[in-house]
């Protein structure tokens, strides 16, 4: 019984220590999302639907992210993809450090398009580095990831097919509802995958090896045995 304890006690410290890098890749995504807003570039897809959003609503971005993610996890669970709880937390808490660094008024638009075209650079940049840091813990993909892969599995089509189909799809509505289109949503699209990339090779991290655990995982592991 006492070892039983000891070894749940062990587990709970192990993900814990993985907090730090969970909720540090959130703010720094939330940070980069920011930065592509106010470039005044444009922003990826899926911002651009969150801001049309935000355009015939009430709500902040953050809200707006939050709203999405939570409807695209739900959706992720009817098509047999469960979340894990870096999928559950990504929901919620990049739209906290969305609207928190942006109350702060400390991201401006600045004047200079050389600016605006490195502050735009700095966000894809930026978002590569974040995703490393909260996929490294391998606790679940984004909410927007686990639909793409239960769209995969239920269409029977390349993930590079689903993906441009539902980026595609989002930024269309976006644009209508009056989302922030420009070169720099361009930029996002071809971009952000060669940023993802290099900051795996730096930090060492082969996404083809991950071995990302969803709630059920955690549950079993938490009640029977070590993750690692």
């Amino acid at each position: 019984m006492k070892s039983m304890l000891k070894k749940r006690k062990n587990l709970w410290l192990k993900l814990l220590l993985k907090m730090p890098s969970l909720f540090f890749g959130f703010f720094l995504f939330a940070l980069a999302m920011l930065l592509a807003l106010y470039s005044k570039l444009g922003m990826s897809p899926w911002d651009v639907f969150h801001m049309g959003i935000v355009a015939h609503s009430m709500i902040t971005l953050g809200r707006a992210a939050q709203l999405v993610g939570f409807c695209v996890i739900l959706l992720s669970i009817f098509l047999g993809v469960i979340p894990g709880i870096g999928s559950i937390f990504n929901m919620i808490f990049i739209g906290i450090f969305v609207d928190l660094i942006n109350n702060m008024g400390i991201i401006k638009t600045p004047e200079s398009m050389l600016l605006k075209i490195l502050m735009l650079l700095s966000a894809i940049l930026i978002m590569g580095i974040a995703t490393y840091f909260y996929l490294n813990v391998e606790l679940g993909a984004g909410p927007r990831d686990g639909l793409m892969e239960g769209l995969v599995i239920k269409l029977n089509r390349p993930v590079w097919c689903v993906r441009g189909s539902i980026e595609i799809t989002v930024l269309i509505i976006g644009f209508f509802l009056g989302g922030p289109v420009g070169v720099g949503t361009l930029l996002l699209a071809v971009a952000i995958g060669p940023s993802v990339q290099l900051a795996f090779k730096i930090g060492k991290y082969d996404s083809k090896k991950a071995q990302h655990k969803n709630l059920v995982d955690l549950y079993r592991n938490i009640k029977f045995r070590p993750f690692s």
